[in-house]
């Protein structure tokens, strides 16, 4: 099979672009961007060693977060983003009885 394959392509390291959609992820290690529209997301953790793989996950962060930056300072910016309303629960008819 070709490895040129869309499926089995890795991503590029610049395919993240900040609020720019509500599904996108870049993942450093353990540590997992969420990209929204209106807010970024970061779950997990990172352990930079100091070797090749620590370098190159440093530098990947640093790019990450100067595209966060620059995407922030590129707009008119609010005080704050809303928060969304929380629904009230909603009673359901049992579906095993």
């Amino acid at each position: 099979m070709p490895e040129d394959k869309p499926s089995r392509r890795k991503p590029k390291p610049d395919a993240f672009e900040p609020f720019a959609d509500d599904a996108s992820v870049r993942t450093i290690g353990a540590l997992s961007f969420e990209n929204g529209t209106d807010r970024i997301a970061l779950h997990g953790s990172l352990d930079l060693t100091k070797d090749k793989t620590g370098l190159a996950q440093a530098r990947l962060l640093q790019s990450t977060l100067d595209a966060i930056v620059k995407a922030l300072e590129a707009g008119d910016l609010p005080e704050a983003v809303a928060e969304a309303p929380d629904e009230a629960p909603k009673t359901v008819a049992n579906p095993f009885t």
